[in-house]
């Protein structure tokens, strides 16, 4: 019993320490980085009980539930950071920021980053790069996957190649910035994951994205 009672506290006084204020409506909530705690705490608090001799078990199991507590909530509290940190200097941009569990996804519209049927970034877009640019040096514990996609119109061919060149043109300026390569990947799907219909001026102009995938390396 003494045992539970430590996991139980445990876990609350990590899913306490990351509570946070909603920056959108002001309320308080428990952020990511106390529930990865809490997890965590729990996680770590049963291995360490379960590794641990009969009369040392209680200590076992506070030993591994402040261990554990500490990773989870570590990562979470980086994630949230740099979630923050993109809205940021995002805002009022048109690139959409998708949380995911333990990953981020920017999601950027055709029509804000290349012209029609060109693998060239539009000047205007350049600045909301920088700003990428900036956060990804800051937070520089992710892989950066960089996808194209395109809506069905024209060959398949010509989709894939359009794909490729324009996920590749955003990898260079990354690049060119200063942006680690070993992090980043890139690669086109074409219209082969369209989140819209084709059928319509709408879908289409949604099917035609970059989208850049953060990952933990």
């Amino acid at each position: 019993m003494k045992i539970k009672a430590l996991i139980a506290a445990s876990a609350c006084v990590a899913l306490l320490a990351g509570c946070t204020n909603n920056p959108y409506t002001g309320e308080r909530q428990a952020g990511k980085a106390g529930v990865y705690g809490g997890g965590g705490a729990v996680a770590g608090a049963l291995i360490g009980a379960a590794t641990s001799s009969k009369d040392d078990r209680a200590k076992g199991a506070l030993i591994g539930a402040t261990v554990g507590g500490a990773a989870g909530a570590g990562y979470g509290y980086y994630v949230d950071r740099q979630e923050q940190r993109l809205r940021q200097e995002l805002t009022g941009s048109g690139v959409q920021v998708v949380r995911n569990g333990d990953h981020l996804q920017l999601i950027m519209p055709g029509n804000i980053t290349f012209a029609s049927s060109s693998a060239d970034i539009s000047s205007s877009f350049y600045p909301t790069l920088n700003s990428l640019v900036k956060v990804f040096k800051e937070f520089d514990k992710n892989g950066i996957d960089i996808v194209g996609h395109t809506d069905s119109t024209g060959s398949l061919e010509l989709n894939m190649r359009l794909s490729q060149q324009r996920a590749t043109s955003v990898a260079s300026y990354l690049t060119g910035q200063g942006v680690s390569g070993a992090r980043i990947s890139s690669r086109g799907v074409g219209p082969s994951q369209p989140v819209a219909s084709n059928d319509t001026q709408e879908g289409r102009a949604q099917n035609r994205r970059v989208e850049i995938n953060l990952r933990p390396l």
